[in-house]
């Protein structure tokens, strides 16, 4: 480089354009709005949107658990409305059933055995309508409840009377008044019995004991 050179003035470096930054004003800006009204700083920002976020979830999962409970409920609510939908009709068909099974018992004994063809055909027909009463009952989930030689049951049973019978524990069903009914796991109609007593203690158990004097109790507010 010459002498001449060294000695020309430099061209003078262009100014900075108003405004302009290297980008820390952006970062500081952003930062500031980062701080919102109330003073919280980003990280009291994040902690409480953690905590936000947080109970929506817990709501959420409620909300879903809820849902889950309103479907099985639903699906309860609809299949009990399947399986109990006949009830009234059943327990009308029962007071039939009841008529035809009077009828078949007031028949005497001798009157059977007379051997006439036609009445033996009408007391044939009669039995057979029974039977498919009983049948069609059955297929819709109407079952009679288990009575004569079982312990009472005041879920199942209604106790009319006592009967001394000594060779029975006391609480065991030994006469069937009126036969009981169950629809599903409901029951439509209590059977209506005659129950033992003064039976031999030794055969009764805690059970049968609280049945005896179950139906007892109940036989007194009859005789009421």
């Amino acid at each position: 480089m010459t002498e001449s050179e060294r000695d020309k003035p430099k061209p003078a470096e262009p100014a900075a354009e108003p405004g302009h930054d290297d980008g820390t004003e952006e970062v500081s800006a952003a930062v500031d709005a980062a701080v919102s009204a109330n003073g919280e700083s980003l990280e009291e920002q994040v902690s409480r949107l953690e905590t936000e976020k947080s109970d929506l979830t817990d709501r959420l999962l409620r909300v879903a658990a809820d849902m889950d409970n309103l479907r099985r409920r639903s699906e309860r609510e609809a299949t009990d409305a399947r399986r109990y939908a006949v009830t009234r009709f059943a327990a009308d068909m029962l007071a039939v059933s009841d008529n035809l099974s009077r009828t078949l018992a007031a028949i005497p004994k001798d009157a059977r055995e007379a051997g006439d063809p036609a009445f033996k055909a009408i007391l044939d027909g009669v039995e057979i309508t029974g039977r498919e009463m009983e049948r069609v009952l059955k297929t819709h989930g109407v079952t009679r409840i288990a009575a004569a030689g079982e312990p009472f049951d005041p879920h199942n049973h209604q106790a009319m009377f006592e009967i001394e019978d000594a060779s029975v524990p006391a609480g065991t069903v030994v006469q069937v008044v009126q036969d009981g009914y169950s629809i599903g796991d409901r029951v439509l109609r209590a059977a209506l019995v005659g129950v033992a007593k003064g039976g031999p203690d030794k055969a009764l158990d805690r059970g049968k004991d609280e049945a005896a004097a179950k139906a007892a109790e109940e036989i007194r507010a009859t005789d009421a």
